[in-house]
């Protein structure tokens, strides 16, 4: 369901574009005052992204009236892409950042781990099929969607009181998809490209995949207690928790990854194994 509305969101965005550049900015809408507003009482790391954006108006560009929550939601992940750009670097939920590795684009494309996941599935098809997003075909773009989606549910999370009530919006899925991705890119990595896995085990690469992780880790389970928040989270979960895939990434952070039980609880997700 996220993604159907992210793409809806993208059209806007392009329609928005071809009408702005023959007619003067429009001011901004009085659902968006009132829903940055939020963003700064709700989720002030959220709004720290929209404060650091230097174009705020592209901040608004996904930011519809439709769905407050999942607008900031969407604006905050685009607006992380467009500030790692502008900084060649990261931008971290608690402050800081982390310089982007850019070695790992020299590395095997990610749509090699395409055969571990279910081809129906959307993100599959979004950020590891050929024609996708970048993610598909340079690892340093997977980590910057890790980094985007960490943000999103961060905000998706402490924006929770404003969610509509008629639908349901997977907000785990997205961050779940990377991190299953990332997870099998380097069990890849370790079994069959060894020049890859010894440059991810360099002192930058290892430091940013570190940080990112841990990261992750904490959105996610600070999103655990929310029912209806995920449809294929937990099946994304206990890919990751299987030690046949995870040893690779845990031999990398130092440790084996954590994630909190409750999000494997039928009463917080309804996640469905795919047909």
């Amino acid at each position: 369901m996220r993604k159907a509305f992210q793409a809806a969101a993208t059209l806007l965005v392009v329609l928005g574009i071809s009408q702005t550049s023959s007619a003067a900015p429009r001011a901004m809408q009085p659902c968006q005052e009132q829903a940055l507003g939020n963003l700064e009482r709700l989720s002030p790391r959220g709004y720290t992204i929209y404060k650091a954006m230097t174009d705020k108006k592209q901040f608004l560009t996904w930011l519809t009236c439709d769905d407050i929550q999942l607008g900031l939601a969407t604006s905050v992940h685009e607006s992380v892409h467009a500030l790692t750009e502008e900084r060649d670097a990261f931008p971290l939920i608690n402050g800081g950042e982390v310089r982007r590795p850019h070695q790992v684009s020299k590395f095997f494309a990610p749509k090699e781990v395409v055969r571990n996941f279910d081809s129906n599935d959307s993100y599959v098809q979004t950020y590891l099929r050929p024609g996708g997003a970048s993610s598909a075909n340079d690892f340093l773009y997977m980590l910057d969607e890790l980094n985007a989606y960490s943000h999103d549910l961060h905000s998706a999370v402490r924006l929770v009181s404003l969610r509509r009530r008629d639908r349901e919006i997977d907000h785990r899925d997205g961050l779940t998809a990377l991190m299953a991705f990332v997870v099998s890119y380097v069990d890849t990595a370790q079994k069959k490209r060894l020049a890859a896995w010894q440059g991810l085990q360099s002192p930058e690469p290892r430091r940013a995949l570190q940080i990112l992780w841990t990261q992750a880790e904490t959105a996610l389970e600070s999103s655990c207690g929310i029912p209806t928040f995920g449809r294929k989270d937990r099946d994304y979960i206990a890919f990751m928790r299987n030690p046949k895939n995870n040893a690779a990434l845990t031999e990398l952070i130092g440790r084996a990854p954590n994630f909190s039980i409750d999000c494997l609880s039928p009463t917080v997700t309804g996640s469905t194994k795919p047909r």
